[in-house]
């Protein structure tokens, strides 16, 4: 029901009520068919269940049947090894998704323990939990909103309701019932919502909903009911696993068939077979895709971004969409005055403005207007020098001191003697100040310097006798009809107020807020101190455009968003005017965007769902958005195949944080609710950092990338060789104890190093990742196979020859430091794309060079420590071959690098 179209007495009568509340037995009857007024969780995972999903995972099972394959053929240390692997990334992946199973706990603290309620005509203290629809709640400074209320008395009552409509400004509410039945919750200034805390004045209201029927219910219902999607990285790695082990399979069947047909003992083919799964299998690859992703979770810390879900880090790689609320993460989240009309001339407001005192000589305008601004204010400093009050008034006040007119010289000079303050339905206050200037610093130049007495302003403008100043102080279209005339250099002339409209209609067309300022002199204090008899007869003084400036920052942060073929857009509860302005600015609109870019909560509520959808990727500015429809619109975006990134604050935000591929939560301003439902924090609440993110995003998963290039490459050499072995009549060539070594150690250590090797140079002026391409691209796949040839074929001549000149012993060994040397001299060749490996500082791949280093001397330990000799199968090699295995390792090595210097030529021949 729409309670704020409804006057008091239909409520009352709609919901069976009256002025005196509920009686204890209506109240009980109401209680047990309505239910506890509390916030329901559905039921929730147990750690155990969150542990066992983990399992669930493709890649997980695929480590599983290794597992059990490796214990069939007699290797229980393989099978101990992939069981750690498997149980360690299960452990993992259950506490993040504990950590992510809060949101609707830190919804419940929002609500409030109890509240004062008229029962049996009396008020009465009770738990929240107790009220019914009906019920009249008595509301007072400092108290929570127990429930959804509809306001039947104020007394300049106040609530913030940032949390759940976005508005940043403390509502004024008030009694009167509203025409428009679509009004977004923000405007609805007749009502209050659970959840939110008044801030000042107090009032009363009548319960019109309870527990999951309120807007704070329906979020906790929407939260639970929303589904987190999976990160692209999930989605590529699930059918990654999936496509690589029927490949695997199918090659095992081949091999074990084409063994057979060859005459060779089926139960020594079985068991070639299944030493190849071990092989094909990277057991290392989900733990060091996990960890590689904590590493990176740990640098964007310092980069002020909180990373609560591990997978969000590549997600970030893959967004093609940032949504981004505009207040405090576009802009500076506080109000500055942009631009001035005074006198007829308009003038641009420096940010880093001169604080020195503007010379008010011969420019009485100018000195009247810094000063009705300084002194029609209420902003308070504390002790510490911060500036306390409304943020329009700050930015008035700071306008005015920057420019040498401080508030406690002036009022020594012209003290407050009254005041009508500022209410919602004038839009505007008065203040009354006594003349009692004499200092000569505000003496000013005139055309009848025989005149006495006030010099603050050319005694031309007003009579000798004026005791009494007053300044109004609102917004333009309620002074405009206040005044008479307009002070000008000339002193005081019959307004225009065509042409004035006109110029405050300009300034609203940039996104400017219009702030008036007028005066009036008196002789003496007038006798009753109302609007109607003291806010009229006004003379315009000038007008101040204030806005919440865009960040510098985001500027630059918007303009690398688009060369890296993301596109920004902004989502804000401001009017369209202000929003596609601030959006110009900041390069999100350009000049060529027709009107189709900009769309308002209106509009966006009348369009059918597929119409939508034809049109979501061109728009560019959502305008006057319930932060509901950030759902719809994350939906839609995610219907059209984009990952998108969405940010917010408030708890209306969380059920769009929770869907979004990437949901970022403002660190400083964001709700518990909205932080709990997020992936990521931002520590500062900056696009700019979003952007950062994206760019470590994308290091991260190009990281990935390489690391599983790497490990499939190898593993394909592995295959390779154990596949054509057999088909040359030469023996097995390695050992399952030798894959195992090769897949955990050797291909693990370089592994992690690519999660944090250097960014490639054009990592932010290419597009992101398509999000329906998988892991494995066609280029990607022709890479791998010719290294593993190449890794494969090596290795079979150098087998085939071992044997040839006798060395029956040894083979076995060379061939098995040939492929952790030759893998390892991959590692380094890929170490970049497409620079060469001599051309990259060592400093900026220390990490790489650490973990190539240190897995040689293993290798040499495997090779060399007799305790380990029978635990690898290995013998000690001379020296001479042990160089001659180096030697034919390298070739890997240059070959790659050979491969990255022919794309570079074509690249440049193709440019």
């Amino acid at each position: 029901m729409l309670w704020h179209q409804k006057n008091i007495a239909d409520t009352l009568s709609s919901l069976n009520s009256s002025l005196r509340g509920l009686s204890s037995d209506e109240a009980q009857k109401r209680l047990e068919r309505y239910g506890a007024n509390e916030l329901k969780e559905k039921a929730r995972k147990t750690a155990l269940s969150m542990f066992f999903d983990q399992f669930k995972d493709f890649m997980i099972l695929v480590l599983i049947a290794a597992a059990i394959i490796s214990g069939i053929i007699g290797e229980p240390s393989d099978t101990i090894a992939i069981i750690i692997i498997v149980v360690l990334n299960a452990v993992i992946g259950s506490v993040q998704e504990y950590r992510a199973e809060k949101a609707v706990a830190a919804l419940k603290k929002m609500s409030a323990a109890s509240a004062v309620v008229l029962r049996n005509s009396h008020p009465t203290p009770l738990p929240a939990s107790d009220l019914v629809p009906g019920d009249i709640v008595i509301l007072e400074a400092g108290r929570i909103v127990p429930a959804d209320l509809r306001i039947i008395e104020t007394a300049q009552l106040k609530i913030q309701e940032a949390a759940l409509t976005g508005e940043s400004e403390a509502v004024e509410k008030h009694t009167h019932h509203l025409k428009d039945a679509d009004i977004p919750l923000g405007d609805r200034k007749n009502t209050a919502y659970k959840g939110t805390s008044v801030v000042y004045g107090r009032g009363a209201g009548i319960v019109t909903a309870t527990g999951m029927q309120t807007e704070l219910g329906k979020i906790a219902g929407m939260l639970q009911d929303e589904e987190e999607t999976k990160t692209p990285l999930q989605k590529r790695l699930t059918i990654f696993g999936q496509k690589l082990s029927v490949a695997v399979i199918a090659i095992c069947g081949l091999l074990f068939a084409v063994g057979t047909l060859r005459g060779e003992q089926p139960l020594v083919m079985f068991m070639t077979a299944l030493t190849l799964i071990v092989a094909a299998i990277p057991e290392a690859l989900p733990a060091v895709v996990t960890i590689s992703l904590a590493l990176g979770a740990k640098k964007m810390v310092k980069q002020n971004a909180l990373i609560r879900k591990l997978p969000a880090i590549e997600t970030l790689g893959s967004v093609t969409f940032i949504c981004s609320d505009k207040t405090g993460t576009l802009t500076m989240n506080k109000m500055a005055v942009e631009e001035t009309w005074i006198a007829g001339r308009q003038s641009a407001v420096d940010s880093k403005q001169s604080t020195e005192k503007t010379d008010a000589s011969g420019l009485s305008p100018i000195a009247c207007f810094y000063t009705a601004f300084a002194l029609n204010n209420d902003v308070q400093i504390n002790p510490s020098g911060e500036t306390l009050g409304d943020p329009t008034e700050i930015a008035l006040y700071e306008l005015a001191k920057n420019s040498g007119f401080d508030r406690r010289a002036l009022e020594k000079e012209m003290p407050r003697t009254a005041e009508i303050p500022f209410d919602s339905d004038r839009k505007c206050m008065t203040t009354f100040h006594k003349l009692e200037v004499t200092s000569a610093r505000w003496e000013v130049k005139n055309e009848r310097p025989e005149a006495t007495g006030n010099k603050i302003f050319p005694p031309s403008l007003f009579p000798l006798n004026t005791s009494y100043l007053s300044f109004t102080k609102g917004a333009f279209e309620n002074l405009i009809e206040k005044a008479d005339y307009l002070l000008s250099e000339n002193g005081t002339e019959p307004i225009d107020k065509k042409a004035l409209t006109e110029e405050s209609d300009r300034m609203a067309a940039d996104g400017l807020r219009v702030i008036c300022v007028a005066m009036r002199h008196w002789d003496e204090m007038p006798a009753k101190l109302s609007p109607e008899d003291c806010e009229k007869n006004l003379t315009i003084i000038g007008l101040a455009g204030i806005m919440d400036p865009p960040r510098e920052e985001a500027k630059e942060a918007v303009r690398l968003c688009k060369s890296a073929g993301i596109k920004p857009v902004m989502i804000t509860g401001d009017h369209p005017l202000t929003a596609a302005a601030i959006a110009k600015r900041l390069g999100i609109l350009e000049e060529s965007d027709g009107a189709d870019s900009v769309i308002t909560g209106r509009e966006l509520e009348q369009l059918p769902l597929s119409e939508f959808e034809t049109r979501v990727e061109k728009i560019k500015v959502y305008a006057r958005v319930a932060p509901e429809q950030k759902l719809k619109i994350i939906k839609a975006l995610q219907d059209r195949e984009q990952f998108t990134a969405m940010t917010g604050d408030g708890v209306n935000d969380a059920p769009a944080l929770k869907r979004s591929d990437i949901g970022i939560a403002m660190g400083i301003t964001g709700t518990d609710v909205s932080k709990q439902a997020s992936h990521m924090v931002l520590l500062d609440d900056n696009f700019a950092t979003i952007v950062k993110a994206v760019k470590e995003g994308r290091r991260i998963f190009d990281g990935i990338t390489k690391m599983i290039r790497y490990i499939l490459s190898t593993n394909s050499g592995e295959i390779m060789l154990l596949f054509f072995a057999p088909l040359f009549h030469l023996p097995i060539p390695l050992l399952p104890i030798h894959m195992l070594w090769l897949n955990l150690v050797t291909d693990g250590l370089p592994s992690l190093a690519f999660a944090v090797g250097p960014a490639e140079h054009d990592i932010m002026s290419r597009p992101p990742k398509d999000p329906r391409e998988g892991i494995l691209t066609a280029g990607m796949v022709r890479g791998i196979l010719w290294i593993g040839f190449l890794l494969a074929g090596v290795g079979i001549v150098l087998q085939a020859g071992a044997l040839n000149i006798g060395m029956n012993t040894k083979w076995q060994t060379m061939l098995f430091t040939f492929m952790c040397l030759a893998e390892l001299g991959a590692a380094l060749a890929l170490t970049s794309e497409k620079q060469s490996f001599f051309s990259i500082p060592p400093k900026k791949i220390k990490t790489m060079l650490v973990a190539v280093i240190f897995t040689f001397v293993l290798q040499i330990c495997v090779v060399y420590v007799p305790a380990l000799n029978p635990i690898f199968k290995t013998v000690p090699l001379t020296f001479n071959e042990l160089l001659f295995t180096l030697v034919a390792s390298s070739v890997v090595f240059f070959a790659v690098e050979i491969e990255k210097l022919w794309r570079r030529r074509y690249a440049g021949h193709s440019a």
